[in-house]
């Protein structure tokens, strides 16, 4: 089965959620509307031309720019976070559509912006044992554009952050810093008790783009110290494809696989137009940590999902 791209450019930024036997891909179109699209399987997905779930106001803070939006299921109904501003980059933040009912392809109403302090994209979610929320996404230090953190924060409902944010992870490796100085795209997995945070480095725009992970061992999120950073990129170009970034994952519908999507450039120079999105499998090491291994090149042949 080809795998390799299962979305073609342009399509970048991939979140995928399996929910009672489907798998929904949620995604912006031309950085100003929201669809989803559903299919059974992850690689017949862009057969479903997406249910267009929310548009934008015509004017205000979160009318333009619609970037990255990740779809959620809690307590019985639909989340949608995204980042948006008002033209203005300096205006980003992260805002939550709540769905009316249990259906993820239904209607959804803005529950408003969250308070991110400051310049925001990028939010996921962080969810405990016991129901505890945590949001998590990539911001600025300060005012000025110029560096990309990753930040997390206490949240009391799945639409309201009731804490101060608190790094935990800035770009300080050089290959975190090609181009700019970023880390975004965090994205979490979880095996064996400890929880990863995957997240993207460097300039999105650029061919060296690629993926960096967090290690959280003792369940302490909301302290820095208890994250930490693996020194090497762990999922990164190679001689057939590049800027490889903002990935997210899931299971096969027998939940013994684990996938993960991801977007990667088809050309070896700056720009965001030839970004699609790419599906792989995955392994697990001796130590219980990730195995990505190499970013497959376009029309690979691979193994198709266990039922």
């Amino acid at each position: 089965m080809l795998i390799s791209p299962i979305i073609s450019a342009p399509a970048a930024d991939p979140w995928m959620i399996y929910h009672e036997g489907f798998y929904y891909f949620c995604e912006s179109r031309d950085q100003t509307t929201i669809y989803i699209r559903k299919s059974k399987s992850i690689f017949e997905i862009s057969k479903d031309p997406g249910t267009k779930i929310w548009t934008p106001p015509a004017r205000g803070l979160n009318s333009q720019n619609v970037w990255a939006p990740e779809l959620h299921f809690l307590n019985g109904k639909w989340y949608i976070y995204y980042a948006a501003d008002d033209g203005k980059n300096e205006n980003h933040r992260m805002w939550v559509l709540e769905s009316e009912d249990s259906n993820p392809m239904g209607k959804y109403h803005c529950r408003g912006m969250l308070d991110t302090e400051g310049w925001a994209i990028d939010g996921t979610l962080l969810t405990t044992d016991d129901g505890a929320l945590h949001m998590i996404w990539s911001g600025w230090p300060g005012k000025t554009d110029g560096q990309q953190n990753i930040y997390i924060a206490p949240m009391s409902n799945p639409h309201t952050i009731s804490g101060k944010r608190v790094l935990i992870a800035e770009p300080e490796h050089n290959w975190e810093r090609v181009e700019m100085p970023i880390c975004e795209g965090p994205q979490i997995l979880r095996r064996g008790g400890k929880i990863f945070l995957v997240y993207s480095a460097s300039a999105s725009w650029t061919i060296d783009y690629c993926l960096g992970m967090l290690v959280n061992a003792d369940n302490n999120f909301l302290n820095p110290q208890s994250w930490k950073k693996v020194a090497a990129p762990v999922f990164a170009k190679n001689e057939s494809i590049w800027g490889v970034g903002h990935c997210s994952f899931v299971k096969s519908p027998c939940q013994t696989e684990d996938w993960i999507l991801y977007h990667a450039k088809s050309e070896q120079k700056n720009g965001w137009k030839d970004r699609h999105v790419h599906a792989q499998r995955f392994s697990w090491s001796e130590d219980g940590l990730p195995n990505f291994g190499t970013p497959l090149p376009y029309s690979s042949a691979s193994v198709s999902l266990s039922a």
